[in-house]
């Protein structure tokens, strides 16, 4: 959570949006699909819908494939980091935040190498592309590289555990980890849809009236410790000392980054204030 402003501008950041607009791509939500599926190619909106998991097909289908018929993911790839290069640009004045990230970027892509990303098809697609020069896009892409490493386990913990994305949706509104209100419009999820699942939900014995049973804390609870074993191998390889270092210098950088952009932190639901 500490790190994860240092990712999430590439949603939040209006410079960013400027950018990836500025090559064709036609509103928020287009770029947001489009800017995080680039790295795997001018990929199906049912190869994104899968890779995403929690967002209905309808609304991918919205955006992506019309969206390589605008830009090419290479061009949309390079809009995304001009524009974070202009986010952070906007911190480096500050000398101590510099230094900050100079430090930060050098243990976050050791930790990013050290990713297994096989299985791990955002992670493995995102680790693929060029390392930036600049310390500041270093720092950007290797956390982009955890946060889908960390993304892609996740996935793999809901399906292991047998839930669609929608499901995996609607327990985590019955545990209050969201309004289930936002969740569902967010995600593109229509009132039919959303109590359709929770009344299959309430079949199955995970949730009820008052939020999840038993049952169904103890698969919520499951799924999210399954994911916390499936990232650890990163941070395992950097070490606890390393480790420790760079929450330190990123709760430094981050903290800036929320100032600078004015995006809400934590977030609520993961996605840019433009698109709730």
């Amino acid at each position: 959570m500490a790190l994860e402003p240092c990712h999430a501008v590439a949603y939040f950041a209006p410079q960013v949006r400027e950018h990836l607009t500025a090559v064709g791509l036609k509103g928020g939500w287009m770029c947001y699909f489009a800017s995080r599926a680039a790295p795997m190619g001018a990929a199906s909106a049912s190869a994104v819908t899968a890779a995403f998991c929690y967002f209905h097909p309808r609304l991918v289908g919205r955006a992506i494939p019309d969206a390589w018929s605008f830009a090419t993911p290479a061009d949309v790839t390079i809009a995304r980091l001009a524009g974070v290069d202009a986010t952070y640009r906007a911190l480096l004045d500050d000398a101590d935040v510099r230094k900050a990230i100079d430090e930060a970027a050098g243990l976050a892509r050791a930790a990013a190498e050290a990713a297994d990303t096989d299985g791990r098809v955002l992670a493995k697609a995102t680790a693929a592309l060029d390392w930036p020069d600049q310390p500041h896009l270093t720092l950007f892409h290797a956390m982009s590289v955890l946060r889908e490493h960390r993304g892609d386990g996740h996935v793999a913990a809901i399906v292991g555990a047998g839930l669609r994305g929608v499901e995996a949706l609607v327990l985590a509104a019955a545990m209050g980890a969201s309004p289930a209100e936002l969740l569902q419009t967010a995600r593109g999820w229509s009132q039919q849809e959303w109590d359709d699942t929770v009344e299959a939900m309430q079949a199955r014995g995970l949730i009820n009236g008052d939020g999840p049973t038993e049952q169904g804390r103890a698969l919520h609870d499951d799924i999210e410790a399954r994911t916390d074993v499936l990232a650890t191998g990163p941070w395992d390889a950097l070490g606890t000392q390393r480790t420790e270092r760079l929450l330190e210098l990123g709760r430094r950088v981050s903290a800036r980054l929320v100032d600078v952009t004015g995006f809400p932190f934590p977030n609520p639901i993961g996605l840019p204030r433009a698109e709730a």
